[in-house]
């Protein structure tokens, strides 16, 4: 460990497989896949683990994994369209995304990783944008290339598409809910063709993917990743902009915004934004000034929380069904915090999360945000 950073070795090529097997299984989550990895050393070891751990948390299908060829095909369907399937721990990964709770443990990226190198910053805001939103936006995102500035956005209509054609020429990255190479909305087609060639593309989900409601927090939790500050130009009361707001403040990264009219319900989120105390945003400068402050922490310390190729496993332990009665009994559909699972259990940290991580292979409990944990009940 040099100067704070982690020389962590990329994965080997087997690795690398057993890792895209890992988080492809039915059931494992980006956070459940980190869980496994500290506790088993490596994902070949996880996967040897895997049947045993469902069985343990009560499954009694057989648990979906895999297998190398499914990969393989994986991997085919990627350079089909021209994306690189990168796994957390490969060099290319973007590095920002590395110190998030619950990091994509593999990404497709279309277009020029270089981008997730330089200095940016992330906009969002509303679908419906009116015209001056998206005047605004594309003056702002072309500004702030001029200044060295990557615009990240997620290819929506609106704000988003403003952001991407502002900064087109300077340097873009469009997140995307659905596979890298699905084109969403229909009518962005030309601007996610010149995103793969000029900028950079990035998707969490496999390629091939159609996006569905429940694709579009994950996104934003990547959006906000990406940078160190995210800007809301106009968002509701409830809408996916504030959602990506969330992620950015929870992620310990600056929340930015753009004031609006209080006659526009357009700007009701982002007005009350500003009143929580984001940075309010006018122009460029406002923005540079914030970066050049470092009001972020550049240095990637955490990142060595998920150097993925140096974690010593921690020791089996053996468990009785009266704990595993305990901990799943304190679980309801209302997520809650593992700190709070284990206060309320008076059982060792280790037992309650080896219970938690085999209950969720099992399809009992599920992963939220902010480290909570949730029961999953199966329709009756």
């Amino acid at each position: 460990m040099a100067n704070g950073h982690h020389t962590s070795v990329a994965p080997d090529a087997t690795e690398r497989l057993a890792r895209l097997r890992l988080i492809r299984t039915e059931n494992v989550g980006p956070v459940t896949f980190q869980h496994l990895l500290a506790r088993f050393g490596s994902a070949r070891a996880a996967l040897e683990q895997l049947p045993d751990l469902a069985r343990q948390g009560g499954r009694r299908a057989k648990l979906k994994i895999p297998t190398p060829a499914d990969i393989e095909k994986e991997m085919a369907a990627n350079e089909a369209v021209g994306a690189r399937l990168l796994v957390m721990g490969e060099p290319d990964f973007p590095a920002m995304l590395l110190q998030i709770e619950g990091a994509p443990a593999a990404v497709s990226i279309l277009g020029h990783p270089h981008l997730f190198l330089e200095p940016s910053i992330s906009i969002v805001g509303a679908r419906n944008a009116s015209g001056n939103a998206v005047r605004f936006t594309e003056k702002l995102a072309r500004d702030l290339g001029a200044h060295g500035i990557v615009v990240v956005s997620g290819l929506a209509r609106g704000v988003d598409t403003a952001a991407h054609t502002g900064s087109l020429e300077t340097g873009t990255v469009a997140v995307v809910a659905g596979g890298a190479d699905v084109i969403y909305p229909p009518e962005n087609a030309a601007l996610h063709a010149r995103i793969a060639a000029e900028g950079a593309l990035i998707a969490e989900a496999p390629i091939g993917t159609r996006p569905l409601a429940r694709h579009f927090p994950a996104r934003n939790r990547i959006i906000a990743g990406l940078t160190r500050a995210t800007l809301v130009v106009e968002a509701a009361k409830r809408s996916g902009s504030l959602i990506t707001a969330r992620f950015a403040a929870d992620q310990g990264r600056e929340v930015c915004a753009v004031p609006g009219s209080p006659m526009d319900p357009r700007c009701a989120g982002s007005n009350g934004l500003l009143r929580d105390g984001a940075h309010l945003i006018e122009r460029s400068e406002d923005i540079m000034s914030l970066l050049l402050r470092g009001g972020v922490r550049e240095e990637l310390a955490l990142s060595d929380l998920f150097s993925i190729s140096d974690f010593t496993p921690h020791p089996t332990v053996d468990i009785d069904g009266k704990a595993r009665t305990r901990v799943l009994t304190i679980l309801d559909a209302t997520p809650l915090a593992v700190d709070e699972i284990i206060r309320q259990c008076q059982l060792s940290p280790t037992v309650v999360l080896t219970i938690l991580l085999e209950a969720e292979l099992a399809g009992e409990a599920e992963r939220h945000p902010g480290n909570r944990v949730a029961r999953r009940y199966s329709p009756p």
